[in-house]
This record gives structure tokens, sequence and C-alpha cells, in this order.
């Protein structure tokens, strides 16, 4: 007896769990072309085949899920998650509008909406987008740490280091495992002068992410302002190291 496109998909969510994303690619294929108007199922092999790398396929399963409902959120926040990978913000804004505009609650949506605003230099959209999402996630996603962390980018960038500091380390509080939440908390400090204080938080993002090259590096320059030149010249080479494998990070 043949599997159903759902049995078909339920082992191709088996091998995404497993991190087997070719296989898991093939299987939702074949499950689409069982179902070919199956929204979640064509959702899912878009989603995959952008993880491996096949991204105008993936545009086009994403593009089918919403030829069958074009009011599907999850597509449309899909397609603009991907627009803003491949650098079309202009197409991830519009997609990621469109997903709020369906779903005023996305805070997922409006705090993409607001990186991507950023991106465009639309500092006014941006703010208003990140501030939504801030709203929505205060109470009822105590878990959501990037709409936090985010914002406190977009005011580091714009020598706002207070404001820059109390975001980054409510983005900490809320998920004290995240490298890069530790790494701008420090960085905000840098900024603030308040070097002792910065150092447990970049050691921390350090520690978290040994190959976090921009921790590394302001972790070395605020060793080397504090007199500490040999744990400067010690993460300045832990630097080098992670530099060529990583490239450079938000």
């Amino acid at each position: 007896m043949a599997a159903s496109c759902a049995e078909i998909a339920e082992g191709a969510q088996r091998a995404f769990e497993a991190r087997q994303f070719e296989l898991a690619a093939r299987e939702f294929e074949r499950a689409s072309s069982e179902c070919p108007t199956h929204t979640g199922i064509l959702l899912a092999l878009g989603q995959v085949l952008y993880l491996t790398g096949k991204e105008i396929e993936a545009e086009a399963a994403i593009g089918k899920a919403l030829s069958v409902d074009s009011n599907n959120v999850d597509a449309r926040y899909a397609l603009g998650r991907i627009y803003y990978q491949q650098k079309r913000y202009l197409e991830a804004a519009n997609a990621l509008q469109k997903t709020v505009e369906l779903d005023p609650k996305h805070y997922k949506a409006w705090d993409n909406l607001g990186v991507t605003y950023d991106a465009l230099n639309q500092d006014s959209d941006a703010l208003r987008s990140f501030f939504k999402a801030l709203d929505l996630v205060m109470k009822d996603h105590p878990d959501y740490d990037w709409a936090h962390a985010n914002l406190a980018d977009f005011f580091l960038r714009r020598n706002e280091y207070e404001k820059a500091f109390q975001l980054a380390a409510e983005a900490a509080r809320r998920n004290p495992g995240a490298a890069r939440n530790c790494f701008l908390t420090g960085k905000a400090l840098v900024k603030l002068d308040k070097h002792e204080l910065s150092l447990r938080w970049l050691e921390r993002a350090a520690e978290l992410d040994p190959n976090y090259p921009e921790a590394l590096y302001l972790l070395a320059q605020t060793y080397r302002k504090l007199g500490k030149e040999q744990e400067s010249a010690k993460a300045l080479e832990r630097f080098r190291e992670a530099s060529k494998s990583r490239p450079e990070r938000r």
C-alpha cells in the first residue's frame, strides 16, 4: 500500500529534525507531488530547500503555497525572511508588512520588519516596527529576546548607548545563553566607558561562542584599555583565528 502524503511528510519532518536536510527536501518534494495543494507541505519544502542552498526552488515552493492561499501568514513570513537574507529588502518589507496586516500580533514579523526597515535606512519605520514587537513580547512572549537585541544593535549604531545597554541587558536576561546578547551588553558598556563592567559580558560572550570575532576583538581592546596586555594578546590571537573561519556578522 502506497504511503499517503501525510505519512511521507512525517518522514520528511523526522529527517529534518535529524538535520538530514537533503533527505528531508526529497521527501517533502515527494509529499508535495502527492498533495500539490497542501500549503503546509509546500511551506516546509520551501524552508528545507532554502537550507540546502536551493533559493530559487525554495521561493517557488513558497510562492506555490501562496497561490493556493494568498493569506497564508506562515508563507508570507517565510518569504519575507528569504528576501531579507537575499538582501532584497524592499520585497522583504512588502512581504513582512503583509504578514502583520494578516496577523497584527505576529511579533516575529514586526521584529523582522524593523530589521528590514533598518537595512533600508528608514529609521522611523524601523522604530515603529521594533516598538510594536516589544509591546507584543513584553508579557506574552517572555522568552523571545531578539526584539530587544535587534533594537539594542540599532541604537548602538546610532550612538544611543544608554538605550542600547538597557535593551541588550534585557535580551541577556531573557536568554543568557546567547553570545550575541552578552556581546551587545558588553559593547554598550564599553561605549559608556564602563570597561571594568563590560569585561564579564565580553568574556561570557567569548565563552559561549569561542569563535565570535567581534566579541574577541572588543575583548582584546578592552583588556588593553585596562592595562591587561597579556590577556589582550591572547584575545587578539583568538580573534585572528576566529576571523579565518567565520564571516563578520551583526
